[in-house]
Order: C-alpha cells, then sequence, then structure tokens
C-alpha cells in the first residue's frame, strides 16, 4: 500500500523505562517490562495490518 507509512518497530530506554516505537509516528507508552514494550509494538503492527487501532481523527487509541 504505497499512501500509507512503513512499519518497522524498535524499543528505545530511558532510565528503568523502555518505550516501544514505529517508523509511522506511534509511540507505545513507557513500560517497565521490556517484554510489555515488545507486546505493545507487535500489537501496533497486528492493528496496522487490520487497519484498526485508528480513531475517526486518525490517531491512534492508546493499547491499554
Amino acid at each position: 500500500m504505497p499512501d500509507r507509512a512503513p512499519h518497522a518497530t524498535s524499543t528505545t530506554e530511558r532510565g528503568a523505562f523502555c518505550t516501544a516505537r514505529c517508523d509511522c509516528g506511534w509511540q507505545g507508552p513507557a513500560r517497565r517490562a521490556r517484554s510489555q514494550a515488545r507486546t505493545d509494538a507487535e500489537r501496533h503492527l497486528a492493528d496496522a495490518e487490520a487497519g484498526s487501532g485508528a480513531d475517526d481523527d486518525g490517531t491512534e487509541r492508546p493499547l491499554e
């Protein structure tokens, strides 16, 4: 789909917290558990593939 931003996720750490991020601009909440940040990224990718996760105004819904 050429009109959509690519979805490539990664995690970054800042102090005791880890955050999932995507090349499309999405960012998950700060987590103490790296595994939960990775789960956030997996959910984002699944939502992106399904075309869900966006409100009517196009912004991402929180995962929790």
